[in-house]
C-alpha cells in the first residue's frame, strides 16, 4: 500500500519541542521532495517547509523560520520536522506531503499525496 505516515505529535507546553516524522510505504521517499503543512481548526492549510530530494534544498515559511528545522535521514527513509519554541498558535494537525517531484518548485500548491496527519497541541 502506497502511503505517507506522520508520527510524533502530541501535547507540549509553550516553549517546548517536538519532532515529527514522515515515513513512506510502497515507495522510496528519498527520491522525492517532501513538504510539511498544518491546518488549525477553522483556518486554511498553510505550508511550513519543503525539502528537495536532490541537494536537500530547503525552504521555510516565514512563520516558522528559525524555530522549525526540516531534515532527511536517507538511511531511515524518513523526513523530520524539528519544532522548537512551540507556541499555542502552532496548535494544528500537521501533514507531510509529496507531489512525486524531486524539487520544491511551487511546493505550497503542487503537493497532492498526503499523509493522515498528526495532532500537535501546545498548551499550558
Amino acid at each position: 500500500q502506497v502511503q505517507l505516515v506522520e508520527s510524533g505529535g502530541g501535547l507540549v507546553h509553550p516553549g517546548g519541542s517536538l519532532r515529527l516524522s514522515c515515513a513512506a510505504s510502497g515507495f522510496t521517499l528519498d527520491d522525492y521532495a517532501v513538504g510539511w503543512f498544518r491546518q488549525a481548526p477553522g483556518k486554511k492549510r498553510e505550508g511550513l517547509s519543503c525539502i528537495s530530494s536532490m541537494y536537500d534544498n530547503i525552504f521555510y515559511d516565514d512563520s516558522v523560520k528559525g524555530r522549525f528545522t526540516v531534515s532527511r535521514d536517507k538511511a531511515k527513509r524518513t523526513v523530520f520536522l524539528q519544532m522548537n519554541d512551540l507556541k499555542p498558535e502552532d496548535t494544528a494537525v500537521y501533514y507531510c506531503a509529496t507531489d512525486f517531484s524531486s524539487v520544491c518548485t511551487s511546493w505550497r500548491n503542487t503537493m497532492d499525496f498526503w499523509g493522515q496527519g498528526t495532532q500537535v497541541t501546545v498548551s499550558s
